[in-house]
């Protein structure tokens, strides 16, 4: 089979039969067509001809270009997913990835929001009281209250809250739906921001649309955050997932059950929620070294 045909069928695959949200499988094919390019000139057409060697020069080739070690990660991780599909699927036999390493990637502690920056998010001052005002500080309050990611805040529907049962349903990667709980003075929020949109613009399916009714992207959520946190911060990054690395770490650091977080915030593995006991457990010492009178002594 020619590479360019079993790049295909992968992508009809993970599109049709997986589902996949759009952006992750343009991502997939993007890497695997970057791969085919680099093959191209080796004269490696055919799948039979793809040798771990030829992945190894790719992957060198990246990180020769100054690429970071996390990017080509991800990418030879596009390329694992296509390889074991296509021995799933009886097109090939060996293993080839058995024989790639990839490269380390230094770990670094997820940002977040302190509790004293996330306290200005309910001070009405901040937003303005018109209709655009009322929906960023609803929807900066609901990031930090759920942890949703930011793609999940601009797809949900009216229908998605159940404000009787204090819940939202999310749907997240892989179509995997999660009930989130709220509390009473958010589902007021939603309430009363619900009643101001039907106002302002009527009704519509989504909960979350500009002053035209348009349905808010993604995008436009991660520009709201950084029009408010951007000065409210010092935290080395200022983004949506910065408030769900927050509230992970401000439920974990109060107490909360680990399981629990990670059921919140819609994880396939616990290892994934883990690395937020790690923040929590940094974040004590920074503490400890800037308050007890102790440890500042010379």
């Amino acid at each position: 089979m020619k590479i360019a045909e079993a790049i295909d069928r992968f992508v009809d695959y993970i599109a049709v039969e997986r589902r996949m949200a759009a952006g992750t499988v343009r991502n997939y094919e993007g890497d695997l067509r970057d791969l085919q390019a680099y093959l191209l000139p080796l004269e490696v057409t055919e799948l039979d001809d793809l040798s771990a060697r030829d992945i190894r020069g790719w992957q060198m080739e990246h990180l020769g270009a100054g690429e970071a070690a996390g990017t080509v990660r991800r990418r030879l991780s596009s390329v694992s997913s296509w390889l074991r599909w296509l021995r799933r699927s009886g097109f090939l036999e060996a293993d080839l990835m058995a024989k790639v390493s990839p490269p380390r990637q230094p770990k670094h502690l997820p940002v977040f929001f302190k509790e004293s920056e996330t306290e200005h998010l309910y001070d009405e001052g901040l937003f303005g009281t018109d209709f655009t005002g009322r929906r960023d500080a609803l929807m900066l309050r609901m990031l930090y209250e759920t942890g949703m990611r930011r793609s999940e805040l601009a797809a949900l529907r009216e229908g998605s809250v159940d404000l009787g049962a204090l819940t939202i349903k999310v749907l997240g990667k892989r179509n995997k739906e999660r009930v989130v709980p709220i509390e009473i003075e958010l589902a007021h929020n939603i309430s009363d921001y619900i009643a101001l949109k039907r106002q302002t613009v009527g009704e519509t399916e989504r909960l979350f649309v500009n002053a035209k009714g348009k349905p808010v992207s993604a995008a436009m959520v991660y520009n709201i955050v950084r029009k408010y946190m951007a000065g409210l911060s010092n935290a080395d990054r200022v983004s949506p997932h910065v408030f769900r690395h927050s509230f992970a770490t401000h439920i974990l650091a109060e107490g909360g059950n680990i399981q629990a977080i990670k059921e919140l915030l819609g994880h396939e593995n616990l290892a994934t929620t883990e690395v937020y006991t790690h923040v929590t457990r940094e974040h004590l010492k920074e503490e400890y070294k800037h308050a007890h009178p102790r440890s500042r002594r010379k």
